[in-house]
């Protein structure tokens, strides 16, 4: 049995800034990550840009300098993997928490298991994020081979026949760069148009792609059904049947509720599931469990992100600087 001060739950860029936080109090702590290294990060597509300029996703004060003014993913792996280089931080990687409980009502703290150790901690931080778990379409066929929540990668798709679900950031990024690869390229959003939220240089290009007619959109659309060759758009105008290849179904992500749920974490009733948190401390309902990063949002996931939620790895700190 391994004792800790504090157990960190994902090592995405909010969970290693609550590592260096921790860590600055001389707090005995791990951080514990089922993937490899911003797990959620290394599957972002090949090419991905962020919004944000490099400034704002650094943590623990290291410079992140970046060729561009915003970065992209491979300079952010670098980065991340810097900060654990240079801060030595205790990272546990593809090392996923089996079971996690509290301890006995005597006891302060918790105890969980994974497949190399058995644990406690006085304390737990979940920073897990939320893109290891799609929002199902829900429809017939969702689980046909021809069907992914990911988009890694164009080439794959040069010259096939490719059904983009979404109008946001990852639908259009994926659309307008197969587009480029020679694929054709059929949009189905629910919205009346692209998103709002769509990075301002990428908007122009894909609603000039769509009115010129080189990516063809279907808007207040929904996709009812999938087959092996061909997929059906509901659409203003009636049923609309397609020849198709693949479908990348960028719906978003969600937190992992059921997690939360089994620790013990009160979430809201209204289809948002937000969790129940103190915005000072950042501690749940359940006594010594706290929240960092987005899975704080519950279902409003595009408010959460890294630039806005790094500083809940030093509420957190100050609250445990008050406790140990």
């Amino acid at each position: 049995m391994i004792h800790l001060d504090v157990a960190i739950i994902g090592a995405g860029p909010i969970g290693l800034a609550c590592s260096i936080a921790v860590k600055k109090l001389g707090l005995k702590h791990a951080v514990f990550e089922k993937g490899c290294l911003v797990n959620s990060l290394y599957h972002y597509p090949q090419n991905m840009t962020f919004f944000s300029t490099s400034e704002k996703l650094e943590i623990g004060g290291l410079p992140f300098v970046s060729l561009q003014s915003k970065p992209g993913r491979a300079e952010a792996l670098e980065y991340y993997r810097r900060v654990v280089v240079h801060y030595d931080l205790p990272v546990k990687l593809f090392e996923s928490i089996e079971q996690l409980r509290p301890l006995e009502e005597t006891a302060d703290g918790f105890r969980f298991t994974t497949h190399k150790n058995s644990y406690t901690a006085k304390k737990v931080i979940v920073a897990t994020g939320f893109y290891d778990r799609p929002v199902a379409l829900g429809i017939q066929g969702e689980k046909l081979h021809k069907v992914s929540h990911y988009y890694k990668d164009p080439h794959f798709y040069a010259f096939q026949k490719v059904l983009v679900i979404g109008g946001n950031n990852s639908a259009v990024d994926a659309a307008l760069e197969c587009w480029r690869k020679g694929a054709e390229v059929t949009m189905v959003m629910m919205e009346e148009g692209i998103g709002k939220r769509v990075k301002y240089w990428v908007r122009p290009d894909i609603i000039n792609r769509i009115e010129e007619g080189s990516i063809k959109a279907y808007t207040q659309s929904t996709l009812s059904a999938i087959r092996p060759l061909e997929v059906d758009v509901d659409t203003p105008d009636g049923k609309v049947t397609i020849d198709n290849d693949w479908v990348l179904a960028m719906t978003g992500y969600k937190p992992d509720f059921g997690f939360l749920k089994k620790m013990g974490v009160s979430l809201s009733d209204d289809g948002k599931f937000y969790p129940e948190y103190n915005p000072e401390t950042m501690q749940t309902n359940v006594p010594g469990l706290y929240l960092a990063g987005v899975v704080v949002g519950g279902m409003d996931t595009h408010i959460w992100f890294i630039e806005n939620s790094r500083e809940h790895a030093s509420i957190i700190a100050e609250h445990l600087r008050s406790l140990f």
